[in-house]
């Protein structure tokens, strides 16, 4: 009996021996065949510690190509590696770092006495302030611990000059707005490295070399803006804005009819680039304090917003345009017809009557010349009765008005109006006088300049005259 007991045991310890064998090959297969690779690469991000390079984002110029509108100038990067420093001289390095750089010690010292790798104390320095820090490292014989790395940083030479084209980028020199974010493929160019072997710590390993891979810079950017013609632009439009009390501010197009470049857009009032989240306003800085997160963010937005592609209005007689130059590519009229209309003060129009501005003195017999010199209303109502609505719809569509124009800028708007099976004999009068929807000023320069290109219509393009 008691052989049959120690064999019935003996052999169930070798069920569970040989189970447990079978388990420990079955993990062992899973962790080399299954694991394997993900394993490998979490033992080599544990055992490397990398510092990244940023590249130099490419410079932007204007139209030239000499003038450089927004540029990346050097500056360091001051990391710490808490393992390397020595216990005792924790305290003495965070009160050096906190000193150079006016930092909060407290601070400082959390992240020096961190049990981490690597730690960043501050970003964007200034070599002459890094250089502070490195002549201190070698009077106080610290040589490891401290990392000063070379980073770059976004400068704008000109200030508010085409700032609501340009757009501006973030501290980790990501465009953010206008062509630095659309563009930001081109410009921002490709991180480098700095890595070397640490020990299960993230201590330094005697006898091991760092391995440096070098950042890639961006591509420049060359922008049909022209900076001279945009200053003179931005500096007349404030002085017309502040004689004339213009409180929702205002803005200008220039255009080359010929190419469709845009050669200056202002917007006032504009921002500092250098300082994307100040205030922009002397009213908007006495109340800044006390507005909530919110409404700053509302206004900082509304600083930011580009209107001469994003807002939309609605034109009045300028519009005119549109309906005087689809009335004679339609041969409905001739441009200097002595009378051939007549101006009484008012027009009717399916039982409606449509006055002129005038219509307390009528303009009385007209050619199509005199009635855009004269602004004359019922003249281009009765035109737009002519031409009739899918007809004028064509040519809204023809003149880019139903769409976006595509300017390589973030945030572009499009025309509101009436959809066309919608639009009976008087929305067709008030929109052939420039009234009851809206475009962008964008939009109107195209139509303007599509005139003056005779009839090719022009593209926009604000941008990317070409990478280099």
């Amino acid at each position: 009996i008691g052989n049959i007991t120690r064999k019935k045991r003996m052999k169930w310890e070798m069920i569970i021996a040989l189970s447990i064998l079978a388990a420990l090959l079955t993990r062992i297969a899973c962790i080399q065949f299954i694991q394997g690779e993900e394993l490998q690469a979490m033992a080599y991000r544990q055992q490397t510690l990398d510092r990244k390079i940023n590249p130099k984002r490419g410079t932007i110029y204007d139209a030239t190509g000499k003038v450089a509108l927004a540029v990346s100038a050097t500056v360091q990067t001051i990391t710490v590696n808490p393992v390397n420093i020595a216990k005792e001289d924790k305290e003495k390095v965070a009160k050096a770092l906190s000193d150079i750089f006016e930092l909060d010690y407290e601070t400082v010292l959390k992240k020096v006495k961190k049990n981490s790798s690597i730690e960043t104390i501050i970003k964007k320095v200034e070599k002459e302030r890094a250089d502070v820090l490195r002549v201190w490292m070698q009077e106080n014989g610290i040589e490891t611990g401290i990392n000063i790395d070379e980073d770059t940083k976004r400068y704008y030479p000109f200030n508010n000059l085409a700032s609501q084209v340009i757009g501006f980028c973030g501290s980790d020199n990501q465009g953010l707005d206008g062509i630095e974010a659309i563009y930001e493929e081109e410009l921002k160019g490709e991180k480098g490295s700095i890595s070397k072997m640490t020990d299960a710590k993230g201590g330094d390993i005697d006898d091991t070399q760092e391995n440096y891979t070098p950042a890639i810079d961006g591509n420049d950017l060359v922008l049909s803006i022209d900076s001279t013609i945009q200053g003179i632009a931005e500096k007349y439009l404030e002085e017309a804005c502040i004689d004339n009390v213009c409180t929702d501010g205002g803005n200008i197009i220039i255009m080359n009819p010929k190419t469709g470049d845009i050669l200056a857009m202002a917007g006032y009032p504009n921002y500092n680039l250098n300082e994307p989240y100040t205030p922009n306003t002397d009213e908007l800085k006495l109340t800044w304090d006390t507005l909530t997160t919110e409404e700053k963010s509302t206004n900082l937005q509304a600083m930011w917003r580009n209107k001469a592609i994003s807002d939309t209005y609605e034109p009045g007689s300028t519009f005119k345009l549109v309906t005087a130059s689809a009335a004679l590519e339609e041969g409905i009229t001739t441009t200097d017809k002595e009378g051939e209309f007549n101006c009484s003060g008012s027009i009717e129009i399916a039982g409606v009557r449509m006055k002129c501005w005038r219509y307390y003195r009528p303009h009385g017999p007209e050619s199509l010349r005199q009635a855009l010199m004269n602004s004359c209303n019922p003249v281009f109502i009765g035109l737009g009765q002519k031409l009739g609505v899918q007809t004028y719809y064509s040519y809204l569509n023809k003149y880019g008005f139903l769409r976006k124009t595509g300017i390589d800028l973030p945030g572009e708007a499009k025309g509101i109006f009436l959809a066309e099976n919608k639009v009976g004999p008087v929305e067709l009068g008030t929109i052939a006088f420039g009234q009851r929807f809206e475009v962008t000023p964008l939009q109107m320069i195209t139509m303007v300049s599509t005139i003056a290109n005779r009839r090719n219509l022009c593209t926009a393009k604000n941008c990317k005259s070409h990478c280099r």
